[in-house]
């Protein structure tokens, strides 16, 4: 049985932070702050900078506990833990979302236990406890799974999240604390035909309906033509590496896929792209993190803008400008950003988002150690 969730678009963490005026000092605190974190630590310990989460604007709604308590989650490829705000919160990220009340379920339970989440911004504490959990509700029940009640959050950016929590979707070694993770908790109480998952974006996305996620196998409505597979080379993140390269005309380039975000690109590789593209880099007064930087394209040039070819596992998987360029009532920019992040063997690390999302539906295969990729309906 396939269990399909429907995604909702909302803004992302960085419009309203800029919205608020505080995007910029924000930015700039954690460019220092990330200078000195490493994407891959000793024991799966992994500090993951939350900026990767500015963009991310897709979320769903689960529910925990019994009577049930709804939550808005982000379903993160790139963590593996499972929190929500809870009543022992009383940051202010925290009351401006919705809390977890442990004693208003019946089948709550907790051993004391507090771990960290730490991210570029600050650490989030949790309280581990064990609840039932519902996801499409409510055809996945899951009982006792356990998940983290946050007991501080950071104000920035949490506070300006439209979602509550995140609900990682990576694989049980990138856990914090080896706590198991949801779809741990859903294959052990067969609540899933198979190990595998898959998404869908909208190309036109609302706030309510913006794709699909899809638990339990694949659903061939929202693809055509064949699927494309590869193998994930470490049971981690959702990484891809081998063959794989990006060319944008004459450019040929190594990356690896790792979670879903904004298209981002390891920054030395950006300027060659930049200038092959003919792009500008639009004045961002104070910011320094280059996460921030814009890059605007002329709106008329769109249609002489070559396609992005990744080859994944020998596949082809072109990307018009149509795709990685944004028009904003006819202001365009680039749906590329930098990013800084370090991978293990030092080659560049690239991040699949949206932009590349929306154009294939993506296939997560846990049993199988497999992402498949197929052009989105």
């Amino acid at each position: 049985n396939l269990h399909g969730l429907k995604l909702k678009k909302g803004k992302s963490i960085r419009e309203k932070m800029k919205e608020a005026g505080v995007l910029e000092d924000y930015l700039s605190k954690i460019k220092h702050q990330a200078a000195g974190k490493h994407h891959f630590r000793e024991g799966f310990v992994v500090y993951e900078s939350i900026t990767s989460h500015l963009d991310s604007s897709y979320f769903g709604e689960i529910s925990i506990g019994d009577p049930p308590q709804n939550f808005t989650v982000l379903f993160d490829t790139g963590s593996s833990n499972l929190w929500v705000p809870s009543t022992y919160c009383h940051t202010l990220a925290c009351f401006n979302h919705v809390k977890f009340k442990p004693r208003m379920s019946s089948t709550f339970i907790t051993n004391g236990r507090s771990y960290n989440l730490s991210y570029g911004s600050g650490t989030l504490t949790v309280l581990l406890g064990y609840d039932t959990l519902r996801v499409s509700s409510p055809s996945i029940t899951v009982t006792n799974q356990e998940f983290g009640l946050s007991e501080n959050e950071p104000t920035q950016p949490f506070y300006y999240a439209d979602f509550d929590g995140i609900l990682g979707m990576a694989y049980p070694s990138l856990a914090v604390g080896g706590t198991p993770t949801v779809l741990q908790g859903m294959l052990e109480q067969n609540q899933l035909a198979q190990p595998i998952f898959s998404f869908y974006f909208s190309r036109h996305p609302t706030y309510y309906y913006g794709g699909e996620l899809i638990l339990g196998g694949v659903d061939p409505q929202l693809y055509r033509g064949d699927i494309a597979w590869a193998p994930v080379t470490q049971e981690l993140y959702w990484q891809l590496q081998g063959d794989s390269r990006v060319s944008c005309g004459p450019l040929k380039l190594m990356w690896h896929l790792q979670s879903m975000v904004l298209w981002a690109c390891q920054g030395r590789m950006t300027h060659h792209i930049w200038g092959y593209l003919s792009i500008w880099r639009l004045p961002s007064g104070n910011l320094l993190f280059t996460l921030s930087l814009q890059y605007a394209v002329d709106c008329k040039e769109i249609k002489n803008m070559p396609p992005i070819i990744f080859v994944i596992n020998g596949n082809q998987l072109p990307l018009h400008p149509s795709s990685y360029v944004l028009n904003n009532n006819g202001y365009c920019t680039l749906g590329i950003e930098v990013t800084y992040l370090p991978s293990q063997n030092g080659q560049p690390l690239w991040i699949l988002g949206d932009v590349f999302l929306k154009e294939y539906y993506t296939i997560f295969d846990m049993e199988n150690n497999l992402v498949g990729f197929a052009r989105s309906v």
